[in-house]
């Protein structure tokens, strides 16, 4: 099914439908959908909400997450990734893109591409991945104003406040900075890059809100299943590089072919058909709504 257009447009702004989830029992469960193509999988894999990663954005784009993307560049994710699926996203909104001000344009930039949450870091520019070393901090003060900003602005969009203090300040540190955010302002908090299972579960008793967890692979967090984190007290979980990285892996292994036989053939199963792809997309959908076209045949 299309969601471009019609009646299966929600009517429901974003944020309501991702508060609507939340108030759920059981964790919200959040895959990374890099593109509209990864959204339209994830939802008919049966997922009910997305998360948009910096990191992935970036990386899509040939760069690396350190900061360099714009809103702009955001924004045409997110138009892409909640067209595709209808499903409310939660976008990563790095530091914010600036102080103050640029906080306020981000959320009404990110209301109007899409988007149903945002998440925004305590870090400073150049800002790194919240799993890698020597990561420079905004002070408390600075983020919470960040974050009264954004909630003055929103009209919908629900607000998470990621810290990245654990590492450098310790969880005392950090459970005082979730405090400050909360106060702020903060629907949630992103506690990231913890390192065991016991300060997962500290934080979220010394925490009294939303907590949303990041599984992310390679880095800090050791793994743990959705009902796991949900256990241990979180609310929401995100997988957020995961589709990139194993497209990236296919796609470097068909280049890596196609150099050598100077052929696609052996790759062959490893892709969609022809007539999967178009399924995935909703071709024949499209084509039905113009009585102009006709209807295609896949060979």
């Amino acid at each position: 099914m299309t969601y471009l257009i019609g009646a299966s447009v929600p009517d429901e702004p974003a944020g309501q439908r991702f508060r609507a989830l939340l108030n759920r029992p059981g964790i919200l469960r959040m895959p990374g959908a890099h593109n509209g193509l990864a959204a339209h999988q994830a939802r008919a894999a049966g997922f009910e909400a997305l998360y948009l990663s910096g990191a992935a954005m970036s990386a899509s784009m040939g760069l690396p997450d350190l900061g360099v993307i714009t809103i702009e560049d955001v924004c045409f994710f997110i138009r892409q990734v909640a067209r595709a699926s209808g499903l409310p996203v939660l976008v990563d909104g790095d530091t914010g893109y600036g102080e103050a001000l640029n906080v306020m344009h981000m959320v009404r930039c990110f209301e109007d591409a899409g988007a149903a949450a945002v998440h925004i870091e305590d870090q400073i520019l150049p800002k790194k991945c919240g799993h890698l070393n020597d990561k420079r901090l905004a002070s408390a003060d600075d983020m919470a104003a960040k974050i009264a900003a954004a909630a003055r602005a929103r009209r919908h969009l629900h607000i998470i406040a990621r810290t990245d203090a654990a590492a450098s300040e310790g969880m005392d540190g950090a459970v005082a900075r979730a405090e400050k955010y909360l106060a702020a302002g903060a629907d949630a908090i992103f506690p990231e890059a913890l390192t065991s299972a016991e300060m997962f579960r500290e934080f979220a008793r010394r925490v009294k809100a939303p907590l949303l967890a990041n599984m992310t692979e390679f880095g800090r967090t050791p793994f743990f299943t959705a009902d796991e984190f949900e256990a241990m007290g979180y609310r929401m979980v995100i997988w957020p590089v995961s589709s990139l990285r194993v497209a990236a892996r296919a796609q470097r292994e068909l280049y890596d072919v196609l150099r050598r036989d100077g052929s696609t053939q052996a790759m062959l199963p490893a892709m969609l058909t022809r007539a999967e792809l178009y399924e995935t997309i909703g071709y024949a959908e499209f084509e039905s709504l113009d009585g102009s076209i006709a209807a295609s045949v896949a060979p």
